[in-house]
């Protein structure tokens, strides 16, 4: 486990570094394994992806077996159920809604976890946040299959998961250790989809896979670790917005697209949330993140 002996507001600024490089990370990620989802399908790619990054964390980390209280054990194996049915859900809800709508939605999450952790004026930031994600995914436009909207709620609800057990398994001694068991529970789960595309699995598919693997899964999964431990729930998840913005910038950066008005206008209130969070951590004293758990 990495130690940081640093105040309030510079562990908050450090996990707001951490988010930010695993969003970037997450985008290039997604670039790599895009060329697979045609022949393969998104479950096996997310379970490939999570199988590659839970070998190299179980490899680099070595966990011990031994030494958990069954909390600590639920905190792990809950933590890889949400990992898993972030990317089930969310990719379920986009075959029935559009892209921008389950973004939206599955962000509200982490942001409900922010607000309910937070206190005075701070609770306002993951609304801020919010409506910058609906500016820069855009609003919805005819109507909604409500199967769509109700598996896009799914996920906000794993992607809230995911935001408090962060927090919870960051907060216990294995460390690393535990988000690396973490990500194996969540490639077991996602195994079926695995098997079943075995014989689709080309020799092609390997290195997108695996690369993207390492740095969407295995790094961004340990930044977002590590960003909990530092400044908990309430801090990271509002910063958590940021990866819808940080999609737009990409997008526009690499692939040459104009941003609207309103999706700079997005932004820059993801980025108003994100260091309001941020300013706020140091007026208030850092109480240790199991005491910051909303659901603890």
């Amino acid at each position: 486990m990495l130690s940081f002996p640093l105040g309030a507001r510079p562990r908050a600024l450090t996990a707001a570094a951490f988010v930010l490089v695993g969003s970037a990370s997450v985008q290039v990620s997604a670039a790599l394994a895009s060329t697979a989802f045609g022949s393969l399908g998104t479950l096996a790619v997310s379970g490939y992806r999570m199988t590659a990054a839970a070998l190299v964390l179980l490899l680099l980390t070595r966990p011990a077996l031994r030494g958990r209280d069954r909390r600590a054990w639920a905190g792990i194996a809950l933590y890889g159920v949400a990992m898993a049915a972030m990317n089930v859900l969310f990719y379920a809800a986009l075959d029935r809604i559009p892209l921008g709508v389950a973004v939206t939605l599955e962000f509200c999450g982490p942001l409900a976890v922010a607000a309910v952790a937070s206190a005075g004026r701070s609770r306002l930031l993951p609304f801020v946040a919010l409506a910058g994600v609906v500016l820069v995914v855009g609003a919805p436009t005819g109507g909604l299959d409500p199967v769509g909207v109700g598996l896009g709620l799914g996920a906000a609800a794993a992607f809230g998961g995911y935001t408090v057990l962060a927090g919870r398994v960051s907060s216990g001694s294995g460390g690393l250790g535990d988000l690396a068991l973490s990500v194996a529970v969540g490639a077991l789960l996602l195994s079926p989809s695995q098997v079943a595309q075995a014989p689709a699995l080309e020799g092609g598919h390997l290195a997108p896979l695996v690369l993207s693997g390492l740095i969407g899964v295995a790094l961004a999964f340990s930044l977002d670790f590590q960003a909990a431990r530092l400044a908990g729930t309430r801090v990271v998840g509002t910063l958590f917005a940021v990866d819808p913005a940080m999609a737009a910038l990409v997008g526009a950066v690499a692939l040459g697209d104009r941003l609207p008005v309103a999706s700079l206008g997005g932004i820059a209130l993801v980025v108003l949330a994100g260091a309001g969070a941020v300013w706020s951590a140091g007026r208030r004293d850092r109480a240790p993140a199991a005491a910051r758990d909303p659901l603890g």
